[in-house]
């Protein structure tokens, strides 16, 4: 089994890509994230057509999440669960379950804030949003089943995970604050997948648009799949498609995915 995670950065500008890589890839399962479109928008026909199942958290311009598989959905959950008093029309998380043979698998699409300005109210909003998916993972752990957390986390776990760690000193995505919170939640009990499969240098997700990021290779990683135990004993190999960012009007993001024994 073969699940995928990809900020597209808007259906509309990249639905030909997405199909392109859905029909070259052929994930069982893909996460989506940055679909920039209300549910009712979201262009369903040819994905599909290419056999998947399709379920959404749009959101009018900005954030929103999707899971693609070719499994049929047994259960779907829109939106990270807040406290008393608390609203959040961000939409940011969906999870999936399924029936992968006799046993559930659940999946996670979510958009993690940025945070940007720092010195903004972004900043604590990415923390407390980070906080509340340390606490839901923690109770979906103690199910004991195969969760995979994949999504665009806005956050540099390590500082060869950016092409000059000076460069991003003081950014949210790399503040002590964010990394500190994305290892609390690896220490739940989570393998980091890629990580896990690979220590090469410059292994990166996204490349600005900005300042011939692209060509110069001045990438950072911050496309994660999370795995919990039972997940983590299936993993077979992780993998990069880099490739995807050299493509015609491509996403500042590329693909990361993940192959599970069956």
């Amino acid at each position: 089994m073969k699940i995928a995670t990809w900020n597209i950065n808007g259906i509309k500008a990249r639905h030909d890509n997405v199909i392109a890589w859905l029909k070259e890839a052929e994930p069982d399962i893909a996460c989506l994230q940055e679909i920039k479109s209300v549910d009712e928008a979201f262009p369903r026909g040819e994905i599909e057509a290419l056999g998947y199942n399709l379920e959404t958290h749009g959101q009018k311009g900005f954030n929103g999440v999707a899971l693609l598989s070719k499994l049929p959905f047994d259960e779907v959950n829109r939106g990270l669960a807040v406290l008393d008093g608390e609203t959040d029309d961000q939409a940011r998380f969906i999870e999936g379950v399924f029936t992968a043979g006799d046993k559930p698998l659940r999946v996670v699409s979510l958009y993690l804030p940025n945070g940007n300005p720092v010195d903004t109210e972004k900043f604590p909003y990415k923390l407390s949003w980070m906080a509340r998916l340390e606490a839901w993972a923690r109770e979906r752990l103690a199910l004991e089943e195969p969760l995979i957390l994949a999504g665009d986390y806005n956050v540099i776990p390590q500082a060869e995970d950016c092409h000059d760690p000076n460069v991003w000193e003081g950014d949210a995505l790399f503040r002590p604050e964010s990394r500190a919170a994305f290892r609390q939640l690896l220490n739940l009990g989570f393998t980091e997948a890629v990580r896990n499969t690979t220590d090469a240098p410059q292994t990166y997700t996204f490349w600005d648009y900005q300042a011939g990021a692209w060509q110069k290779n001045n990438g950072i990683r911050i496309d994660h799949l999370l795995l919990s135990p039972e997940a983590a004993d299936r993993l077979k190999g992780a993998a990069i498609d880099k490739h995807t960012r050299a493509w015609e009007k491509p996403s500042d993001h590329v693909p990361v995915w993940v192959e599970f024994a069956a």
